[in-house]
Parts: structure tokens; C-alpha cells; sequence
């Protein structure tokens, strides 16, 4: 507290006399009448000031203990006043309906952190009731929300310096709705992101609201299990985590869900449990001969992880030419006298520091020889210097060996670098040094015992040089007729001496005039005036010193703005920045003059010489942008415009050479470390939060990171990320949902990077699907049962565990009662059983995954048929070609299809009835007029038995005729009457004048129906449905009488017409596609019979048939029937269908 006292303890052990000193941040602490030491070394404040500046007695405080063997440094101890500031964050009012949740949050930062309580009306807020839950980080969630619970709230913060109210916040409680319809979960408060130190408490928030009121659960991105032991759930879902440790980091994921259903939404964040660093190797004491070497480590861990930092006797140690610090180690080389001290190693994060403490003795040889004298430097040009010194006073005579030591003479933290020659001279010359620069040098001896002294330090600068290169220019454009030319000056390493003037070059890109400019060497801008707009300008600078001129750059283009009144964007001021050998940072902002408006950005990038690419295309708030993925050492132009709705604006343009990557032979120290223990957690759907450790190395620069991030697989190298940051996280945003990234990390310290990181995998969170299934169809398949079927979502990334399908009649709709259905996300069909007839019913779809559920789709109708038998396909028929009844398959047909149908159906079955009618007629017929005969022993064909007689042509008389003897093959490949037995072709009678046809017909007849077939020592077989050939032959007049030799039994003249449901395909010599199927069977089996139109003429290898006098009555009952046959031909083509 202000006003208060403060005793600060230090107690330091060992020999005397030990001297305490006190430090302030780093400054040493001056006594007065209200600070001073007690006599034990403690130091006292008799009132603690809070003023601003350096009146403050806040800050980090040390004690410095020092007697005759060095001075240590104790740990850092933080003066923190009590203190209560503004609040960071007001409630807000808010109107809620009644029986849903409200919410109000405020946020303070003091010190120590206070307690938040809240206030109703200015009374204190009653906590006996569950609806009510106060978490300890300022949020006030009330659920349920009563009309009673309308008013003003507001919280107070207290802690031992002051206690604070806020503003009120007022709650407004309306009506519930008469219809309170079902609602999906929703998170309306989800955790946050948050970094814990050790041992402290981490509150998750999860609030959410639906109707039914949703249940909240917790669970681990890791799959690993919460500790139940130091996690409690506070109120309604908020989770607390106690004495927090290393292992309850993670992701953790606050999931609601709708009671009884699969309805669920997803929130989570990120636990970094942070932790002081602790030592995990020590420095030992070391001893150590003059000129030898000494190496202390130090290793520490923490979270974040610690810096290293090294002191020597209470001071902090800085790299020069001997000493070096890199990695987790401290080296000093060419040991001398002045090094004997105490070194501390002290470790450090956010969190607190630790200290570790080694001795460095040195010791000193007697026979050493003194140090080489009189050193002298002369300059012999502008990259080397002649080095001369003469032999040691004393022990000359044992010297083996001398060392010569140089380094840039100007800066800090300069490397030191060292020859050793021989002892048979003394004279060296250092002929690698960079021109213009001042560099010390010195001489020690070598023996074979040890080392002799350091000799005295000689200084000696190199001479100048032309430049190594030209500077690099940024090219903008304030009018269309001008370019503003500006330049960087030359580093000294690139300058290599005072630049003592410019020289400037510029034409058109169709001219090859060239116009220059010299300029003074201390201007680094021009302004070219008179230009010709919209016009490619060609420039190129070089510089001079005063050795002579250096080498010029490439020709940079630039086009002039066009001469327009329309009212583009001004160029932007850009300005590049190598970060590292392969990244270079672009930063912009427009200038006031700005009055334009400004829909994005276009940044053009490409290497020198090489053409240039398509540009990236950034939004109108950004302004900046990291280009990574570049070659080390080279030069590159950059581009930038904004433009707008009128066109692009002017353009600025730069060039920017990377730096080289610095090796082990440039440096001569190794490489930095790349980052360890690489983690990733994803987030959400569109980010991963990544983490690294620290390598264990000490050094006083600045250290940042690259991060590379891609998916995994990724072709175009153009599409990698790389991101900046100085911590050691970073929230990687913007990726894709539902999609494995790989990631990498490495570090960049003083033109130093370290390699790449270990690469690791993460896969983000699918997104909740934003579709609903594409292509729903829903067909009756069965008089009660229906089959639905859909496609994924038409979206990309989209993962599917499940579907539900909701389905109801309009009657049940009405009511609010959908039958529920669920099916895995790789079934995209299901079945609806159970409907019910003459009822119409509305389905709907939707997709859901982890990360919640998906819309519906729009209702689908399907209407159930009260009576199912009245629909017809033939498609799906089943039994004879006749049959006029479904077997199944139900289909939603409008009323003008029924209407349709049902009049095809009637007078189909007309027709059906009339040809019945027509084949009973014509079979009673043939029963009187058919006679067959069977001759033995004769070698007579079937076909030449069948004669007309003169009385009269005979057309449509049909005779039952053996369809194939033993031996007889029909040609069934159709388009021919060709018959073939055991011994080829049989030819047809030549004197008989005929047509010859084939006709297929599909019999229905019961399969109890058997025709015999007369045969020698065989028969046929007919089985129900198959396909049969009936051959029939148009007698002519001349051949009437053949039917004189038809002979044949009463009781065998049944004819084909018994055939019912056969038609003729009045297709002749032609066949169907349906398989022709003859089986052979038992003597008694009947084939088909043969229909004859016009007469015929058989193979006389077939079946011989008997002589009767029947046969001289078949002209009467020919003629008899020919009224019958007349009606036959008019009803072909109905029984052909």
C-alpha cells in the first residue's frame, strides 16, 4: 500500500568483509532519509511511493554481495503498490424473454486482482437460488430468467487498496411467447483462450440456450480424460480448474446438446499452463591455465521458456572478440588474469527468475615468456593490413609459436578472429578485412607450458573502395508526369567508404536515348519532373566514393499514371524490410493526400531479370504482409497499388535484396538451434494454436520466428504461409475446416537462421455443415414402405458422421409429431416403413458432425395410394405377358396418368377378349377339319405331304406338323428357311412356288398342357414361357393338291390356337431377341404346332405322314373356314401386342 513501509531482505554468506550494494532495475539504488540499508544488508523504505518517473519505488529490486573472491547477484525481487484502476469492461444491458439466459460481464485489472461481487437494485446479490452462478472472472449468468429478475445489476471489485462499482447495466425481462418452438443449441458465452501460471485456478465459460434447455458437457480435443480430482463445473456448465499443472494443458471443448437428441454445438479454447524456469544443468567451477579455454553451461526450463542471461562478477557479460555466448554455453577464450571472477547464470520468463553461480580460477605459469613488444600496423589496401612485432623480452628463445588476434574495432559484440604462424617470423598480413574499417589487433606468444601475456592493442583502418553495389530505389509517382525517386543509403559493408556522390539514369522503354543526373552523396531523393503520362520509365542509380564510380543496378521500370480526371488512389508510402535471408516484411499506409476511396490492394513481387507474376490480391484494411519463400542473396522488385471501383491507383514501386544466409565459415560459430518441442492444438475449424520452446542459448539480440504452415500434399509452393512473431505462439488463422497442415518453425537471430523445425501434423475441426443434403428423391416402393435417398451437402470440406431424417404425415405435422430417423454418415438411403394408405406425407434431411448439426432440407412430398392394386407396370410385372396386375412397385401418379391408364387398361382387356374369343373359333374349326396320318416304313418329308387340290385356292389352313425328326437342326440365327439334318442342307422342292416365314411365339399356356409330337424315336417338349419357331409356307394355287396326302388321327388335330396368350409376330423370316428354348422330353410330349398361311414345302427327312381317306374331306372344311380365317387376319395386329 501507498504511504506504507517496506523492509527488503539480503543475506549474503561468506569470508569477510562482505559488502552489500542494492540495484533498482538494473540502477543502482541511492540512499536517502526515506531509503536506506539496515546494518544487516536489508534494505528499507519507510513509505512507498506510487508517483510516475523515477520517484516510483516500484520495480525490480537485487542486492549485490561482494568480498575479496567476486560480487554475486541475488534474484529479482517486484515492488508492485496496490492499486485499482478503471474498469476495462462495463456491463451492457440487455433484453432477454422470459425463461431464456442472460448474461452480463465486467473485467477490472488490479493489483493484487480484487474480488467481484454483484449488486440488484444496490442490494446485494442473493445466491441461494441455482439459477443464479457469479464466476470469479466477472460473469453474472442467470438462467431461467424471471419476470422478478428484471432491474439494474452492477458489480464492485475489492482488494486491500480501494473498492470500485460500475456502471449499471439493466435488465429487461419480455413475454414469453404463446408457441415456444424447438431451438437448436446455440453457444452464446464459450470458453476463451487462456494462460495460467502454476498452481492458479483457469475458468472456462460455457453458456448456451435452446429450447429444450441444452445439456453441457466437457471433454479434451487429446482424447485424453478431464483430472475430475482438481475440475469442478460451476453453475450450469462453467468449468473450473484447480492447482493447475504442466498436464492439464490442452484444448478443451464445451459441447451442448439438445436432451433425447444428437442436436449438439461445439465451442473450445486453448489452456497454456505457464510455469518459472527452473534449472535443468548447472555451471560448474572450473580451473583453467592463462591462454587456455573455459566452458560453462546452463540449462533452465520453463513456460515460456527462460532466457539465459550471464553475469560476471554482478555484471552482465557482453560477446567480444574471446568471449562468446551462443546456445545454453558461455566460452572465453585466451584466458587472462582479469578473467578470474564469479559467473552467475540466471534464468528468466514472465513468471520469475533463478540464478546459478561457478567460479573461473585462472592460473599463472612461472616460466612463461613475456608478451611480444613494439606491435605495429601499416595499410596496404583497402582489404589488407601489414601486422610486424618484435620477439618477447624474456624466454624467447622457448616460444613455438605465435597468435594473431583482430576484430572490427568499432561496434559491440564484434567477432574475433585469430592465425597462428609459425615462430621463425614477425611479420603477418591480414588480407581478408572489408574496406573503410577500423580493426585492433595483438600478438601472444605460445610455449610449450603455456601462453605469454596479451601484447599492447595496435588500431589501423583499411582504405576505401568503389562501392559493391548500387542502392536500392523506390519509384512512386505524385502526377502523371512525374516519378519521385528515393533511395536507402549504403550500408557501410556495401559502401566501402563515404559515398561522395549518385548518379542517376533514366529513358523510356522505347527509346534508347539515355538521360543522367549526378547527385550529391548526402541526397537520397529526386524528384523527375515533365514526363509523359502513361508511359514505362526505365532508372538506374549508382554510387561513387572516392576511388571511383561502383556497379549499377538493373534498369527498374515504372509506368506514369494516365492523364485522367477520374479519381484513383494515390500511391502508397511502402517500405520493405529484410527480416531474415529468405523473408521480406512490406508495410504501407496511404498518404494524407488520400482522398480516394480504396476496395484493396495489389502487391507485385518478382526477382530481377525475371518476370513478373500474377499479383496478390489483399484487402483494403491490410497493411502489411510477409513475403516469404525467397532465395538468399538476390534482389527483387516490389510493387504496390490500391485500387477502386474506377481502376488501379498509382503504383509504388522498390527493390530489396535479401541477405545471405550466414554459414559457419562467414560466422565462424555454428548455426542457432532451430525451436523444440513444436506442439499444435487445433482450435477451431478455422485456426490451430501452435507453440515451441526456446533454444537454450544466450545472446543480447532480438530473436523472432518464421512460421510455415500448408496443407499437406500442397503442389503450388506459391500458397505456403509464412508468418512473423517475436513469442514463442501463435494463433495461425484463416485455414481451412477440416483439412491436415503441416507446420514448421525456425528462429532468426543476427543475420542468423537456424534450420527448420521438426515438421508437425494437425488436422483443424470440421465445420458444421451450412447445407443440407443435396438430391433428396423419396419413391414408394411397396404399398407401406418408401425409400429415400440423398447426396452429401454440396460444399467443400464437408465431413458427415450422421443424417436424420424427419418424416410425418400432414396430419402428424400438423400435430408437431415427426417420426425421427438416423443413418451413419456413409449411408445415403433409408427406408420409411409402416405408412399409412391415402395419406400424404412431407420428409426432410439433414447432415450433422462433431461440430453440430446442419439445416434441414425443403420438405419432399410423397403420397401413399389408398388402393395400391390399381397401379400397373409392366415393367414390374411378374407371370405372362397377359397379366394385367402389378406384383409391386407403387409410384405417385397424378390424376390425369390415372385417367390415362386406367382407359389403356380397358381397352386392352377388350382386345384381350376378342382374340380369345377369335382363337376358341378357330380351334374348333381345325378339330373337324384337321386330320394327320402316319405312314410307316415311307420316306416322304412332312412338307411334301401337304397338297391343295384344284378346287380352290386355300390361304390360312393350318395342319399340326412333327416340328423336327432325329437329325434335323433349324437355322435359328434368322433370315433364312434353311433346315439342316445329320447329313447338311436340306433343299426345298423345286416345283413347289412358296414363301417361307418364322415367327416367335411366347406361350402361355397352362404347364399342364402337352401337344404331342409325332416322331419316329423321339419327341419335343414345351415348357410354359418359352420362345418356339412356327414355320409356315404360302401355298400357291398349283399346289392344292398336297393336302390330298395330309393324313392324320382325330384325337391329334389340335391346333396352336389352344395356345392362349401366343401371337404372331407378322414379321416374316425375322426373330425376336427372347431365347428360343427346345427341350427334349419323353415320346408323349407335344410341341406347338406350325401355323401354314398360304401352303408349304417340308424337308423329306422329316416325319412321314400316314395316308387316310380323311384326308380328301379337308377342301370342305378349308372352305368351310374361311370365313373364320378372314376374321383371324383382321385381329393379327392385337395379338401381336
Amino acid at each position: 500500500m501507498r504511504k506504507e513501509a517496506v523492509i527488503l531482505d539480503c543475506q549474503a554468506r561468506g569470508e569477510a568483509s562482505i559488502d552489500v550494494r542494492w540495484l533498482r532495475n538494473g540502477v543502482k539504488v541511492v540512499e536517502n532519509e526515506r531509503v536506506y540499508l539496515l546494518s544487516n544488508g536489508s534494505l528499507f523504505i519507510s513509505e512507498v511511493e506510487s508517483r510516475r518517473g523515477d520517484k516510483s519505488d516500484e520495480g525490480c529490486y537485487q542486492c549485490l554481495a561482494q568480498n575479496k573472491y567476486g560480487t554475486i547477484l541475488s534474484q529479482k525481487a517486484h515492488l508492485t503498490i496496490a492499486s485499482m484502476p478503471s474498469f476495462a469492461l462495463q456491463p451492457s444491458s440487455v433484453v432477454v424473454a422470459e425463461g431464456s439466459v442472460a448474461r452480463f460481464s465486467c473485467k477490472i485489472s488490479s493489483h493484487p486482482p480484487p474480488i467481484i461481487t454483484w449488486e440488484f437494485n444496490r442490494v446485494t446479490l442473493p445466491l441461494f437460488t441455482d439459477r443464479i452462478t457469479v464466476l470469479p472472472s466477472g460473469v453474472l449468468q442467470i438462467q431461467g430468467v424471471q419476470r422478478g429478475d428484471a432491474g439494474h445489476y452492477r458489480c464492485i471489485a475489492t482488494n486491500i487498496a480501494s473498492r470500485r462499482r460500475s456502471i449499471e447495466a439493466t435488465l429487461t425481462v419480455a413475454p414469453a411467447p404463446g408457441l415456444i418452438l424447438p431451438q437448436r443449441p446455440r453457444i452464446i458465452a464459450g470458453p476463451q483462450n487462456v494462460s495460467v501460471s502454476l498452481h492458479q485456478s483457469a475458468i472456462l465459460e460455457c453458456l448456451a440456450t435452446g429450447n429444450p434447455r441444452p445439456l453441457i458437457s466437457w471433454s479434451r480435443a487429446d482424447s485424453k480424460s478431464i483430472d475430475v480430482y482438481n475440475t469442478k463445473v460451476l453453475g450450469n456448465g462453467n468449468l473450473i480448474i484447480t492447482d493447475i499443472k504442466p498436464q492439464h494443458g490442452g484444448v478443451y471443448m464445451c459441447r451442448a446438446t439438445t436432451p433425447g437428441t444428437r442436436n449438439f454445438t461445439v465451442a473450445s479454447a486453448n489452456v497454456t499452463v505457464l510455469a518459472p524456469p527452473s534449472f535443468v544443468e548447472w555451471p560448474e567451477s572450473l580451473t583453467r591455465p592463462r591462454a587456455g579455454t573455459a566452458r560453462f553451461v546452463c540449462q533452465a526450463e520453463g513456460a515460456p521458456a527462460p532466457q539465459i542471461t550471464w553475469f560476471k562478477n554482478g555484471e552482465k557479460v557482453h560477446s567480444n572478440g574471446r568471449i562468446k555466448m551462443y546456445h545454453s554455453k558461455l566460452v572465453i577464450n585466451q584466458i587472462i588474469l582479469e578473467d578470474d571472477a564469479i559467473y552467475q547464470c540466471q534464468a528468466e520468463n514472465e513468471l520469475g527468475s533463478v540464478l546459478s553461480m561457478a567460479r573461473l580460477i585462472v592460473v599463472m605459469s612461472e616460466d612463461r615468456p613475456s608478451a611480444p613488444r613494439n606491435i605495429r600496423a601499416d595499410t596496404v589496401s583497402s582489404s589488407a593490413i601489414l601486422l610486424a612485432w618484435d620477439r618477447p623480452q624474456y624466454n624467447s628463445d622457448k616460444v613455438i609459436a605465435y597468435s594473431v588476434h583482430y576484430m572490427k574495432a568499432e561496434g559491440l559484440n564484434n567477432e574475433e578472429y585469430q592465425v597462428v604462424i609459425g615462430n621463425d617470423t614477425t611479420r603477418y598480413i591480414i588480407d581478408d578485412l572489408e574496406p573503410a574499417r577500423n580493426y585492433t589487433f595483438y600478438v601472444v606468444a605460445y610455449m610449450p607450458m603455456g601462453a605469454s601475456r596479451m601484447s599492447d592493442h595496435v588500431f589501423q583502418h583499411t582504405l576505401e573502395d568503389v562501392p559493391l553495389r548500387a542502392p536500392e530505389i523506390s519509384l512512386t509517382s505524385r502526377s502523371p508526369t512525374d516519378i519521385q525517386v528515393s533511395w536507402q543509403p549504403l550500408p557501410m559493408k556495401l559502401s566501402r567508404g563515404r559515398v561522395s556522390s549518385y548518379r542517376l539514369s533514366y529513358r523510356t522503354s522505347s527509346e534508347s536515348a539515355v538521360s543522367q543526373i549526378e547527385l550529391p552523396g548526402d541526397k537520397t531523393q529526386h524528384l523527375l519532373e515533365n514526363l509523359q503520362p502513361d508511359t514505362i520509365y526505365l532508372l538506374r542509380l549508382v554510387a561513387a566514393t572516392s576511388v571511383g564510380w561502383g556497379e549499377q543496378s538493373a534498369w527498374t521500370s515504372h509506368r506514369t499514371p494516365k492523364a485522367s480526371s477520374a479519381q484513383v488512389p494515390l500511391a502508397p508510402e511502402l517500405y520493405l524490410e529484410p527480416l531474415n535471408c529468405t523473408t521480406i516484411s512490406a508495410r504501407w499506409h496511404l498518404t494524407p493526400r488520400n482522398s480516394a476511396s480504396v476496395r484493396g490492394y495489389r502487391l507485385f513481387y518478382h526477382e530481377e531479370s525475371q518476370p513478373e507474376s500474377a499479383p496478390l490480391q489483399l484487402q483494403a484494411s491490410a497493411h502489411k504482409h510477409t513475403i516469404g519463400g525467397l532465395d538468399p542473396r538476390k534482389k527483387y522488385h516490389v510493387k504496390l497499388l490500391a485500387y477502386n471501383s474506377v481502376g488501379d491507383g498509382y503504383q509504388a514501386d522498390q527493390t530489396i535484396s535479401t541477405p545471405g544466409c550466414v554459414s559457419v565459415r562467414d560466422r565462424l560459430v555454428p548455426p542457432p538451434p532451430p525451436p523444440h518441442n513444436v506442439q499444435a492444438r487445433t482450435n477451431s475449424s478455422s485456426a490451430v494454436f501452435l507453440f515451441w520452446g526456446r533454444p537454450a542459448f544466450t545472446s543480447s539480440h532480438a530473436l523472432n520466428y518464421t512460421v510455415r504452415c500448408n496443407p499437406v500434399g500442397l503442389q503450388n509452393a506459391s500458397l505456403v504461409l509464412y508468418l512473423q512473431t517475436g513469442e514463442q505462439s501463435l494463433l495461425v488463422r484463416d485455414l481451412e475446416p477440416n483439412t491436415k497442415y503441416e507446420f514448421a518453425v525456425r528462429l532468426h537471430i543476427d543475420q542468423l537462421s537456424s534450420p527448420w523445425s521438426p515438421v508437425v501434423y494437425q488436422n483443424t475441426f470440421p465445420e458444421a455443415p451450412t447445407l443440407p443434403p443435396s438430391n433428396i428423391k423419396v419413391t414408394l416402393i411397396e404399398e407401406d414402405t418408401a425409400l429415400v435417398s440423398w447426396k452429401l451437402p454440396d460444399e467443400p470440406n464437408v465431413a458427415v458422421t450422421h443424417y436424420t431424417i424427419l418424416y410425418a404425415s400432414q396430419n402428424a405435422w400438423i400435430a408437431g409429431k415427426w417420426q425421427i430417423l438416423q443413418r451413419e454418415g456413409s449411408i445415403t438411403m433409408a427406408l420409411l416403413e409402416n405408412l399409412s394408405p391415402g395419406q400424404v406425407y412431407l420428409v426432410k434431411v439433414s447432415a450433422s458432425n462433431n461440430m453440430g448439426d446442419g439445416p434441414f432440407s425443403n420438405v419432399v412430398e410423397l403420397t401413399v395410394r389408398a388402393d395400391p392394386s390399381s397401379g400397373h407396370d409392366a415393367g414390374l410385372s411378374r407371370g405372362s405377358t397377359l397379366s394385367t396386375g402389378f406384383s409391386d412397385g407403387f409410384y405417385h401418379l397424378d390424376q390425369k396418368s390415372m385417367t390415362g391408364i386406367s382407359v389403356g387398361v380397358c381397352i386392352a382387356l377388350t382386345c384381350i377378349i376378342i382374340c380369345a374369343f377369335i382363337i376358341v373359333c378357330r380351334g374348333k374349326n381345325r378339330k373337324l377339319s384337321a386330320v394327320k396320318t402316319y405312314g410307316d416304313g415311307e420316306s416322304m418329308s412332312a412338307a411334301s405331304a401337304i397338297h391343295v387340290g384344284p378346287e380352290g385356292d386355300v390361304q390360312m389352313a393350318e395342319v399340326t406338323v412333327p416340328m423336327m425328326s432325329r437329325g434335323h437342326f433349324i437355322d435359328a440365327k434368322g433370315g433364312t428357311s434353311l433346315i439342316i439334318n445329320s447329313n447338311g442342307p436340306v433343299q426345298p422342292s423345286p416345283d413347289l412356288k412358296e414363301k417361307k416365314k418364322w415367327f416367335f411365339f411366347r406361350s402361355a399356356v397352362k404347364q399342364d398342357r402337352k401337344i404331342v409330337q409325332n416322331e419316329r424315336n423321339g419327341s419335343l417338349s414345351y415348357l410354359p414361357g418359352a420362345t418356339v419357331l412356327t414355320y409356315e409356307e404360302e401355298l400357291s394355287p398349283n399346289n392344292s393338291a398336297a393336302l390330298q396326302h395330309l393324313l392324320g388321327h382325330p384325337g391329334d388335330a389340335e391346333g396352336s390356337s389352344n395356345s392362349e396368350g401366343s401371337h404372331e409376330t407378322g414379321d416374316s423370316g425375322r426373330f425376336s431377341h427372347d431365347d428360343t428354348e427346345l427341350t427334349s422330353s419323353g415320346p408323349n410330349s407335344r410341341p406347338p404346332s406350325l401355323t401354314e398361311e398360304d401352303g408349304g414345302d417340308f424337308d423329306r427327312g422329316g416325319e412321314l405322314l400316314e395316308k387316310s381317306p380323311a384326308g380328301l374331306k379337308l377342301k370342305e372344311s378349308v372352305q368351310a373356314s374361311c370365313s373364320h380365317q378372314e376374321v383371324q387376319r383382321s385381329s393379327q395386329s392385337e395379338l401381336s401386342v
